[in-house]
């Protein structure tokens, strides 16, 4: 499809520069990794230092920033650069689901066990000796590696990569869309159609009951070596580094990052968009609301705290309250709890 009939397609109101000449697009990308046949966004100041690099052939911009658009891409000026990004995301939604023309059978490698109810999609590849349990459902398009096991009721969406003796336990999810919505100002929310995938390396290992999302574009990374337990939630285009150990109900938002051997505890939530460095640990309940650095441990709640400043402060308030009567102390949490 032509930029100029998609756009036509949509509730648009773009007007296109003065040079404009259509061209065919691919689909949508980010700034970083957009040929001349995509299109891209930016809605938040911190990605307007992407904009000199990029080589996207569209951008949908604010009026205020088009100035920083390279020469080599159109700028589609919009007071709301998300919410038309996710209006022209539903035009490649069906691409990803489009059977080829000439399917292909599984590919299935010598010792391969299939158990009953297994669902194999077009395309799909398996590696020798995995084995995939009953009622497991593999997506068009998913390679699975060697010495894999698939536990009952995994479902792989399509696309999916997996790599070699990797374990995904009962019930799991991987490649499922990412919770993402642009909202309109009268409120409604409108879906971002999500066109990536996942990615798991070698020798990852995934509880029960977890939930990877794929990418909005580009992959969810789970690197080599990385251990997940039971009820955990990641978010799109998340790259969890070697060898880091996830515990059971942890929850990363969208685009969180970090550097191998990370250990998050029970119960860890992440902010979107962060970053944590290379070895560090952060203690059960841990909330994150920032980038941190690598080799550091954290532990608290809201926020997580650098863990000698969060036993710091637990020392602190323990003092402060052993010189204080008790019928002092429960007016003031008698207050907080009518609060």
């Amino acid at each position: 499809m032509t930029l100029s009939a998609l756009l036509e397609h949509y509730p648009l109101d773009i007007n296109l520069p003065p040079n404009f000449k259509d061209f065919e697009v691919a689909g949508i990308a980010p700034l970083e990794s957009a040929t001349p046949n995509h299109l891209s966004y930016v809605d938040q100041k911190s990605y307007l230092k992407k904009l000199k690099d990029t080589k996207a052939g569209a951008i949908f911009i604010r009026a205020e920033h088009a100035s920083k658009i390279p020469p080599t891409s159109y700028p589609l000026i919009t007071p709301n650069p998300h919410l038309a990004f996710a209006r022209v995301s539903d035009a490649f939604k069906l691409a990803m689901f489009a059977r080829p023309i000439n399917p292909h059978p599984p590919k299935l490698g010598e010792g391969v066990v299939l158990m009953p109810g297994v669902v194999l999609g077009e395309n799909v590849e398996v590696g020798e000796g995995s084995v995939l349990m009953a009622n497991v459902v593999v997506g068009d398009g998913v390679k699975i590696g060697a010495h894999c096991q698939i536990y009952p009721n995994v479902t792989l969406y399509q696309n999916t990569l997996i790599g070699n003796r990797v374990r995904i336990h009962a019930n799991s999810v991987v490649g499922s869309d990412g919770f993402g919505y642009a909202h309109t100002a009268q409120g409604e929310h409108v879906k971002i159609e999500h066109s990536g995938i996942v990615q798991i390396d070698d020798d990852v290992e995934i509880g029960a009951n977890t939930t990877i999302d794929r990418a909005v574009f580009g992959i969810t990374h789970i690197k080599q070596g990385v251990k997940i337990d039971n009820l955990v939630q990641v978010g799109h285009n998340c790259v969890l580094g070697e060898h880091s150990i996830i515990v059971a109900q942890v929850g990363l938002s969208g685009s969180t990052t970090m550097g191998r051997n990370v250990v998050l505890g029970g119960q860890v939530g992440t902010g979107g968009h962060m970053h944590i460095g290379e070895f560090t640990q952060i203690g059960g309940k841990g909330a994150v609301g920032k980038d941190l650095p690598p080799h550091t441990n954290y532990a608290g709640a809201i926020p997580a705290m650098e863990i000698h400043e969060w036993h710091h402060f637990l020392a602190t308030l323990r003092r402060f309250a052993k010189k204080q009567k008790p019928s002092l102390i429960a007016k003031g949490l008698s207050k907080v709890w009518k609060r």
